[in-house]
């Protein structure tokens, strides 16, 4: 029975993005951060949204419906995919929940976009695609993770994320339709789902988070700037893939990663004494090793992305006894994945 369409909010406005997945982090910060920078966002998400967000309910899955959504609404110009299924859902979902919507529910919305018209399309993709490519093993040199870093997914989400990546690719090339893919490190505000981390940490979640902002993180605000600035550049672009995360405050070396790879301490200690004291100071510790360092240099250099919640950023905030995070950050809290 096909499903009829109904917005959660009855705002007479002509929707330009199109945001899937906008009941989850991203998508919620998206929602409420888009018509900051002069967009008009439409959601669809499985789960409805908060009264007062023009919002759609039901799953890219369903191409019926996909189509539905760009033929009612032929104002968006823009699509913004972040519908997912994601790591936590690992444990829960089977490989075929994963493929029906990271799969079929991304080639669902390209070929709708394609279809209208739409003049950029941008994807959510995920570091966890790098998979395999992060040294996971004690006193191996920490991996410098960049585009051109071969990927190796380790987990059926991590593939479907990757094979959804060479959908966008395909579509790109076959239609010339404006494509960016944002492989975006986490940035999710609940506790680490590897206890080892937890128990490291004497269960301070912030503080393993604020030091993740070294090498693996980014804080919502600056996804939101990136996937914006996403929107902006895609036609002079035309197709490329960017890592989001928060900058590193260091330039690669083999020496450095030796060392950041097998007792990163002292190596921090010598790069960055001045926040390394500030955070000691409040009773917090740095990581011991770095398995991983997420290069964001070109997303910062090509989409001009200048992402504000660095490390440095945050250990200040910390030890001025305020918030290390954004206020965006904040307000989307944590959001449901099942």
């Amino acid at each position: 029975m096909a499903r009829t369409l109904r917005a959660s909010c009855k705002q007479l406005v002509r929707p330009d993005v199109l945001v899937t997945g906008s009941s989850g982090h991203l998508g919620h910060a998206l929602m409420l951060e888009l018509p900051k920078h002069g967009f008009q966002p439409l959601g669809l998400d499985r789960l409805p949204l908060e009264k007062g967000i023009l919002s759609l309910t039901g799953s890219v899955a369903d191409r019926g419906l996909v189509s539905r959504v760009f033929k009612k609404y032929t104002s968006i110009r823009y699509v913004i995919h972040s519908a997912a299924l994601h790591k936590p859902h690992v444990p829960t979902h089977g490989k075929q929940a994963f493929i029906d919507t990271n799969l079929t529910g991304t080639l669902n919305v390209l070929e709708e976009a394609v279809k209208h018209s739409v003049e950029a399309f941008v994807f959510a993709s995920t570091t966890n695609t790098f998979g395999s490519a992060v040294a996971y093993a004690a006193g191996a040199p920490s991996a410098w993770l960049n585009e051109e870093t071969a990927c190796k997914p380790n987990n059926i989400y991590g593939a479907t994320k990757l094979a959804a990546e060479n959908l966008c690719q395909l579509v790109h090339m076959e239609s010339g339709m404006p494509t960016l893919i944002l492989r975006t490190a986490r940035f999710f505000p609940g506790e680490d789902d590897d206890p080892r981390w937890r128990t490291e940490y004497n269960g301070i979640s912030q503080n393993l988070k604020v030091n993740e902002l070294l090498y693996r993180r980014v804080d919502i605000a600056d996804v939101v700037t990136a996937y914006v600035q996403a929107l902006k550049k895609a036609k002079v672009v035309g197709f490329s893939k960017y890592v989001v995360s928060a900058p590193p405050p260091f330039q690669p070396s083999g020496r450095l990663l030796a060392q950041l790879g097998r007792d990163a301490a002292p190596a921090l200690a010598e790069l960055l004494p001045e926040y390394v004291e500030s955070l000691r100071s409040v009773g917090w510790k740095l990581p011991a090793r770095l398995d991983r360092v997420c290069d964001s240099s070109k997303a910062m250099r090509e989409l001009d992305w200048r992402p504000v919640h660095t490390f440095q950023h945050a250990v200040l905030a910390v030890s001025q006894g305020r918030g290390w995070n954004s206020e965006l950050a904040r307000n989307v809290g944590e959001r449901r994945y099942h």
